[in-house]
């Protein structure tokens, strides 16, 4: 089978096989495309309407030639969204992977700077203290000691420098928009998602589903948001025993107070570490903690099998008036 064979299929919008797709993927990331026939291929996917056959494979093939981590075992849980939903909201899921750490939980982070959104996980977790750098040997022992490590995407994906230059190029949005939350080289058994595109939810399931992973939570919030939001019910699918169901969360039925966007907005790198800093501190505006409360318990659920999801904000709530201790912070 030739790259033009598949291309041909796409220009024809006809569904890739999982033979056909791994073969493409492998080939992009291995630098076997020329720069024409990378554009080709993700417009092309673009065109035919990416589905979870596309994600699936693209995700195979990048942890496949993504940095291996040696030593991972038991449970094991990420929280990210895709980005690109121009919120420039504080870095709820950081502030989430941080507490889930400070309960007890494995958490790894795996994240980049800043694309679309005023500061990113990167970004605020540099200026915290916590290092960017910690090499695939080090992994399983800073996270049996703090319970976190981070995980900086562009360190542990050298592949991807292939792809870099046509993705620029391009200008526009490609089914690596996707891929990052499913791309942790550190293979989490549980993860939270959000996507900032409703029509995306299914078929971000449907890849977790094909990936393996124990239990997911994927969620569009209110207001357009790629986290949960206390703005009103978020559309989400649950992923666990080997099935996915649609449901909805709302979280006035957990007994959070409703708010606006504006309330958990940042103007810029040093606002968003400075609204993360009084969260960490058990502080912090009501709404920014509400709705870092309201992820956590869904990312509790998660690992929780036995607690209700009552139960799980209730337990959020408690662990939000704590804080973050040093330890956890590498301080």
């Amino acid at each position: 089978m030739q790259i033009s064979d598949i291309l041909e299929h796409l220009a024809k919008r006809q569904t890739l096989s999982d033979v056909q797709a791994d073969m493409i993927f492998n080939a992009l990331l291995e630098g076997q495309l020329d720069p024409s026939q990378a554009g080709a291929f993700l417009m092309g996917l673009r065109v035919k309407g990416e589905d979870s056959t596309d994600l699936a494979a693209g995700v195979r093939a990048g942890l496949e030639h993504a940095r291996q981590i040696p030593g991972l075992s038991g449970p094991r849980i990420d929280t990210c969204g895709t980005g690109g939903d121009n919120s420039h909201s504080f870095n709820c899921s950081t502030a989430v992977a941080l507490f889930l750490a400070e309960m007890g939980y494995q958490v790894v982070k795996h994240g980049n700077r800043a694309v679309s959104s005023s500061c990113g996980s990167a970004d605020v977790l540099e200026v915290l203290g916590i290092p960017l750098d910690i090499e695939p040997e080090k992994v399983a022992e800073n996270l049996a000691s703090r319970n976190f490590v981070f995980l900086f995407a562009p360190a542990y994906h050298p592949a991807f420098k292939h792809i870099m230059p046509v993705r620029r190029e391009l200008g526009i949005r490609t089914l690596f928009n996707l891929m990052g939350p499913l791309l942790n080289p550190a293979r989490p058994t549980h993860q939270l998602i959000g996507v900032g595109h409703p029509e995306y939810l299914f078929i971000m399931g449907e890849a977790l589903l094909l990936t393996g992973v124990e239990r997911a939570l994927v969620v569009h919030g209110a207001g357009g948001f790629d986290e949960l939001t206390t703005f009103g019910p978020a559309r989400c699918y649950l992923v666990k025993d080997g099935i996915m169901e649609k449901t909805a969360i709302n979280p006035e039925k957990l007994g959070f107070a409703r708010h606006a966007p504006e309330d958990v907005t940042v103007r810029d790198k040093d606002h968003a570490v400075g609204v993360m800093q009084d969260i960490l501190s058990g502080g912090g505006r009501r709404a920014v903690a509400e709705m870092t409360a309201l992820n956590l318990a869904a990312c509790l659920y998660l690992l929780e099998k036995d607690i209700n999801l009552i139960q799980c904000a209730e337990m959020a709530r408690d662990a939000l008036k704590k804080g973050v201790s040093s330890r956890v912070l590498y301080a």
